[in-house]
């Protein structure tokens, strides 16, 4: 059988003020063309199909249409709740989904048996998918008891509750003539992070060892991180990375979806398909007479400005890189904690003395900007 495997759209993602709409629709397209080029019999989507847990109509409409699309290649089609999706409001979606030949998991159910997806190929191959949504820490304990495996103590760790709710959903892997599969939305140890996930459930109390995978899976397909990487474990375990880079911090990524052969007998071959129809994120640094000289390049930019923060400086870079979305002094010229002005002892000194140590701390030097802040103070206390 071939699987496409793709997670983490993102869906309504803002980048600093910049709607990313219009290359979501590519950047999906994109993925529809190389689903109809390739004919993969199960199309896997690891979580995060939207950026925010309160999607746009406009992000609804294009990620329901994007999953249709996929589904008239002829592939099955199984999509699963991330950290950033509203499981609740995608388990809603059921219905249609189920009407549409979709199956979706937006959150754990009761029933583990749910979470375990069996199809069968055009060409007869049988195939078995237990399918995890993410799942936060508070979660992950109820879930543990809800499917009755053993008391959840305080003093188990995240990986712990992962661990035995993966091999519950994972009992019938042992059956010879079948290709077992595994997806899920987590952080696995050792793995690295694309740039621009959410910090909070990245961490390393979030984070659970390969080995919670079975040696008998054919292929684990996880969402999560934005970078497309295989992981080290007991089986092939794959991070398919994100098709659009979400930030600056993933700008070095290769968007892409991952492609993968395997029977039941044979292992899984698995190739990148890049996927390039967003437009790149770079980072220019410069003087801003070094700024006015270069040719910008194409992309959204992210701008390290070596000059001494002033009022204005902001828009007079602007109006040389109209294209720039998040302007910041060069980390460079920043001085580190400690090493500028003292600051003093709040206690006794006025607001003006106080955002003046502040200035002095950060080698800010423009008087335009506290004169500014003097006439804003006035006009707060009258």
């Amino acid at each position: 059988m071939k699987i496409l495997h793709t997670s983490d759209w993102h869906v309504g993602k803002v980048l600093k003020g910049q709607s990313r709409a219009e290359e979501h629709k590519q950047v999906l397209a994109g993925v529809i063309e190389i689903a109809r080029r390739e004919r993969p019999d199960l199309v896997v989507i690891a979580g995060d199909l939207y950026d925010t847990a309160a999607p746009t109509p406009e992000a609804t409409r294009l990620v329901t249409r994007a999953l249709t699309a996929l589904r008239r290649t002829g592939a099955d089609v199984v999509a699963i709740g991330g950290n950033h999706d509203n499981g609740p409001a995608l388990d809603a979606l059921r219905p249609w989904a189920e009407a549409a030949g979709i199956t979706l998991r937006g959150g754990v159910r009761e029933d583990p048996a749910e979470h375990v997806i069996d199809g069968t190929t055009a060409d007869g191959e049988r195939w078995r998918l237990a399918a995890l949504p993410f799942l936060s820490q508070r979660y992950a304990v109820r879930a543990v008891e809800m499917y009755e495996l053993t008391a959840a103590e305080t003093t188990q760790t995240y990986a712990d509750h992962l661990g035995r709710i993966l091999a519950r959903l994972t009992e019938g892997f042992d059956e010879p003539d079948r290709v077992h599969l595994v997806t899920a939305h987590l952080t696995v140890v050792g793995a690295a992070t694309g740039g621009g996930e959410r910090d909070a459930h990245t961490i390393m109390g979030y984070a659970v060892p390969a080995s919670v995978f079975p040696g008998t899976a054919h292929y684990v397909a996880l969402g999560h991180l934005h970078r497309a990487q295989r992981v080290q474990g007991p089986c092939p375990i794959r991070y398919s990375g994100a098709p659009l880079a979400v930030d600056f911090g993933e700008q070095e990524n290769v968007p892409a979806v991952t492609l993968v052969e395997v029977t039941a007998t044979t292992a899984a071959r698995i190739r990148e398909e890049p996927v390039t129809a967003a437009t790149a994120l770079r980072t220019v640094r410069g003087t801003l007479a070094q700024l006015a000289e270069i040719t910008p390049p194409e992309g959204w930019l992210r701008v390290y400005v070596r000059e001494q923060p002033r009022a204005g400086l902001r828009e007079e870079v602007q109006q040389l890189l109209p294209r720039a979305l998040e302007i910041r002094i060069d980390p460079e010229l920043v001085p580190a904690p400690g090493t500028g002005t003292r600051v003093a002892q709040r206690s006794g000194r006025s607001p003006r003395q106080l955002f003046a140590d502040y200035l002095d701390s950060r080698g800010h030097v423009d008087e335009g900007v506290r004169e500014l802040f003097d006439e804003l103070l006035e006009e707060v206390d009258h």
